[in-house]
C-alpha cells in the first residue's frame, strides 16, 4: 500500500513540481491549498487542476484570512506589488511580497493533517536558490520545522516522525523546470504571477524568476506560449 503524503499545493511552478515528485515517488497524495486572502483566485484554480492531474485522493482548500494581519503586498491591496529586474531579486531587503509567518502557518496545518490522515510525509516546494529571499524558504528553516514536528506531535514522540520533504530546496529554477519536464509536470496548468490578470504581468518577482528558469533551461514556457509577450 502506497504511503500517504500531504503536498502543500499553491498551484505555482514549484509546488506543482513537488507534487509531481511525490507522485513519482509512489505516494498517495493529499493536496492542501490555502485561500489565505491573496489577491486573486487564479493560483487556487491552478491547484485544483494540478490536484486532479495527479489523482489526489483528497484536496483540501483551507480558508485562512491573513489579510486581517496585513504586512504583505500579496494580502493587502493598498501595498503595490513591486516590479524588479532579475538581478535585483533576492538581493538586499526582504521584499514586501513576503507574507509574515505564511510557511509556518501552512506547515502547521499540513502537519496536523498528516497526523490525522496517517501520512508519513509532507512535501513543500520551498526553494532557496533562485528565490525572492523569503526567510521561510531556507534549508535551516525546514530543518527547524522538522524539529518542531518531531517534538510537537504524537507521532514524533512515539518515534514515528512525519518527514518534511523539500525536494527543490537547493535547485536552481532551471534545474527545477528540467526535472519537472522530465517527469511530466503540466506547467501549462500552473500560475506563478502575483497578480490575477488574464495573463502574467511579466514584471513581478515570481514572473521574472519563472521566465529566467525556462530561459536557462532552454525550454519554452507552455503557459507563455498561449499569448503572453
Amino acid at each position: 500500500m502506497a504511503q500517504k503524503a500531504v503536498v502543500l499545493l499553491s498551484g505555482g511552478l514549484d509546488s506543482s513540481t513537488a507534487c509531481g515528485i511525490a507522485k513519482k515517488n509512489g505516494h498517495e497524495i493529499i493536496a492542501l491549498t490555502f485561500r489565505y486572502g491573496q489577491r486573486h483566485e487564479k493560483e487556487i484554480e491552478s491547484a485544483k487542476k494540478i490536484s486532479e492531474h495527479y489523482g489526489a485522493v483528497e484536496h483540501l482548500i483551507v480558508e485562512i484570512d491573513l489579510s486581517v494581519i496585513g504586512g504583505s503586498a500579496l494580502t493587502d491591496k493598498s501595498i503595490d506589488v513591486p516590479s524588479h529586474s532579475e538581478k535585483e531579486i533576492g538581493q538586499g531587503e526582504i521584499p514586501v511580497t513576503y507574507v509574515p509567518g505564511r510557511n509556518t502557518i501552512f506547515l502547521s496545518y499540513a502537519l496536523a493533517l498528516a497526523e490525522a490522515r496517517g501520512a508519513d510525509y509532507i512535501y513543500i516546494g520551498a526553494n532557496a536558490v533562485d528565490y525572492s529571499g523569503y526567510p521561510d524558504c531556507r534549508p535551516e528553516y525546514i530543518e527547524a520545522f522538522q524539529r518542531v514536528a518531531d517534538l510537537g506531535t504524537k507521532r514524533g514522540v512515539e518515534g514515528r516522525p512525519i518527514k518534511i520533504v523539500a525536494p527543490l530546496i537547493n535547485l536552481t529554477k532551471a534545474e527545477i523546470i528540467k526535472l519537472g519536464t522530465e517527469i511530466g509536470v503540466p506547467y501549462e496548468k500552473t500560475w506563478s504571477c502575483y497578480l490575477g490578470g488574464e495573463k502574467p504581468c511579466g514584471k513581478c518577482d515570481s514572473c521574472l524568476l519563472r521566465a529566467k528558469g525556462f530561459r536557462e533551461a532552454g525550454i519554452p514556457d507552455p503557459l507563455l506560449v498561449k499569448g503572453w509577450g
